[in-house]
């Protein structure tokens, strides 16, 4: 069971997400959006370069969702939002 609310998520997952996760993307030219935190699920979407690659659900799975993971709660779980979907995450 999750012991944190999406609020006390929030920051701590905005900041791995801003210092350790966007660097890194940015110098293969990508980019990370957090988009919203629901029931521990972490919707966040990919740009830049990461829009259709090929290592991107790779790069979700085995890096950012790792991270966040090891870091804050092994129950937290990374939702890549497609683009033109951001106001229907309810449907991801």
């Amino acid at each position: 069971m999750m012991p944190f609310t999406d609020e006390d998520l929030q920051a701590p997952v905005s900041s791995i997400i801003k210092e350790k996760i966007a660097p890194m993307l940015a110098r293969d030219g990508g980019a990370i959006e957090l988009l919203d935190i629901k029931n521990a699920r972490v919707f966040v979407q990919l740009q830049g370069a990461c829009v259709g690659c090929s290592a991107s659900s790779s790069t979700l799975k085995f890096v950012v969702e790792k991270e966040l993971k090891a870091a804050i709660h092994p129950e937290l779980e990374i939702v890549n939002v497609p683009h033109g979907m951001e106001d229907k995450l309810q449907e991801l």
